[in-house]
């Protein structure tokens, strides 16, 4: 079960992705499934292809569970399978409650 704590902990590929905010303007309006992740990206299947999308320069919105979730890029630019010991700091100082984005 997804929340607004947990998300940062959770496997996210086969999410519901959109990049909200980003540095590099051309990667906001994004919007698709995540298909891969690495420590540094994220690849959103989209319907004109497959983009990938860095991390750590950008705000997520994520779909699961039909909530909504903000999420800065910059909490989960880990590799996936270190991201649940790294991400602990980022998942205390979340709160418990879904994003109406």
């Amino acid at each position: 079960m997804y929340d607004n704590k947990s998300i940062v902990l959770h496997e996210l590929i086969g999410l519901k992705v959109e990049v909200i905010r980003s540095n590099d303007h051309f990667q906001e309006g994004i919007a698709g499934i995540v298909v891969d992740e690495s420590k540094n990206t994220l690849t959103v299947q989209t319907k004109s292809g497959k983009h990938k999308v860095i991390k750590k320069i950008s705000i997520f919105k994520f779909i699961a569970d039909k909530n909504s979730f903000t999420v800065n890029g910059k909490e989960i630019n880990f590799r996936p399978y270190e991201r649940t010991k790294k991400s602990m700091k980022y998942y205390h100082r979340r709160q418990l409650r879904p994003c109406f984005c």
